[in-house]
């Protein structure tokens, strides 16, 4: 596209999403110091809290980085309009770095095998706590690798936006090869980190327990919750110029259309690993389920499938339905939601016998997600929507055909 044809655009976001930033900030410090408050009082409730809040908003970044490699190696207008969303988003990694701090700090309260073992009385459980804290479940193991997985996530951050940056330009480089070529490769990085970092942040707070396909249900969880996130800042933007005129209902419908993919995977895999578990029926497997069927807790897991597979699953298949944005983001921030559900359903059962929400698990994440949207917004407005001079913007620019 030449600088002719683009000089009369202006791709600038719009004035509210600033408002936005700010607002977000004031509510992330409201509720960040009410949860300071809680960390004192409820050490351990805050602490559980945290890492629900922390992996809920993590999803997202990742999420986010993920679909937009996907976009660089398949091409289209559906991943063009959204790019700079998702390039928001993915470039909140180094705040999440910093956040996970406060996971480090509560290590013992959180880990059981980073306790003292004496104090296990199951005498099985605490051989096996001995064998693994020798080899893998250790302190500096733990840190060590997730500054590991840090370090990998910031540089493919680091490396897409360098080279998105430069599409803001009519003398840019062609970096499409570029971008395919760290896209390939990242895709996988992205999903052996996340499995790793999934079995040391979520999977160790029950060492007695395995499952060789957790990693998965993570990283799709994550990879739906980015989209659903995305549908909700477009939706926000479709009120104001440029959205207005570059989102499409051909794009919206193929957003809905990923939203139903990965709602599909999502279910695929979690009715695999209780497929698994419950065939093999073994004693170190099938804790993870009676943990989460009783109590209480096997109330969330019905909900969770009628209300976060079924009944989205059937209004995703209406196609008038994933063309218009205006529904369409009712069910996003409702997939968001489960998402936090799901994941404090995996998390809260390994402390807790019986279904308990406490006021840290509403507040902590709410501080987290606060601070976060404010980095996110923040990051949102220092770029164009769009970058003009990538070889799809012609097909997000050019009027729609209806």
């Amino acid at each position: 596209m030449s600088a002719t044809t683009t000089s009369h655009l202006d791709l600038t976001p719009p004035a509210v999403v600033r408002k936005i930033s700010q607002r977000s900030l004031v509510i992330g410090v409201v509720f960040a110091v009410v949860s300071v408050v809680l960390a004192f009082t409820r050490t351990e409730e805050f602490y559980r809290a945290y890492l629900l809040g922390f992996m809920c908003w993590l999803g997202v970044a990742l999420g986010s980085m993920a679909i937009l490699m996907i976009r660089h190696l398949t091409g289209g207008g559906w991943g063009t309009v959204i790019r700079r969303i998702l390039g928001a988003a993915m470039r909140t990694l180094p705040l999440l770095a910093l956040l996970f701090i406060p996971v480090i700090f509560g290590i013992h309260r959180l880990y059981l095998w980073a306790q003292p073992l004496g104090n296990i009385e199951d005498k099985h459980l605490r051989e096996h706590l001995e064998q693994i804290t020798q080899t893998y479940l250790t302190v500096n193991g733990f840190i060590i690798r997730a500054v590991f997985y840090f370090a990998i996530w910031n540089l493919l951050s680091f490396l897409l936006t360098k080279w998105s940056k430069q599409q803001d330009s009519p003398n840019t480089p062609d970096n499409i090869g570029r971008f395919r070529a760290v896209s390939g490769p990242g895709l996988i990085l992205y999903a052996f980190t996340i499995s790793f970092a999934a079995i040391d942040w979520i999977m160790s707070l029950d060492p007695s327990w395995i499952s060789t396909i957790f990693g998965l249900i993570i990283l799709i969880g994550e990879v739906l919750s980015a989209m659903c996130f995305a549908v909700v800042v477009e939706r926000i933007l479709f009120n104001y110029k440029p959205m207005s005129e570059m989102l499409k209902p051909d794009f919206v419908h193929d957003h809905g259309k990923w939203m139903l993919t990965f709602t599909m995977v999502w279910a695929y895999f979690n009715f695999s690993q209780w497929l698994i578990i419950w065939a093999g029926n073994l004693p170190s497997e099938i804790t993870f389920y009676l943990r989460r069927i009783n109590g209480g807790w096997g109330s969330i897991g019905v909900f969770l499938v009628l209300f976060g597979f079924a009944v989205p699953f059937a209004t995703l298949l209406s196609r008038p339905f994933k063309r218009d944005i205006r529904r369409l983001v009712w069910l996003a921030a409702w997939l968001m939601l489960i998402r936090y559900l799901d994941l404090f359903w995996i998390i809260e059962p390994n402390f807790s016998r019986t279904i308990t929400l406490t006021l840290a698990d509403v507040v902590v994440p709410i501080a987290i997600g606060g601070i976060w949207l404010w980095y996110f917004f923040r990051n949102l407005a220092s770029l164009p929507l769009l970058p003009v001079y990538d070889v799809d913007a012609n097909e997000v620019l050019h009027p729609a055909h209806e």
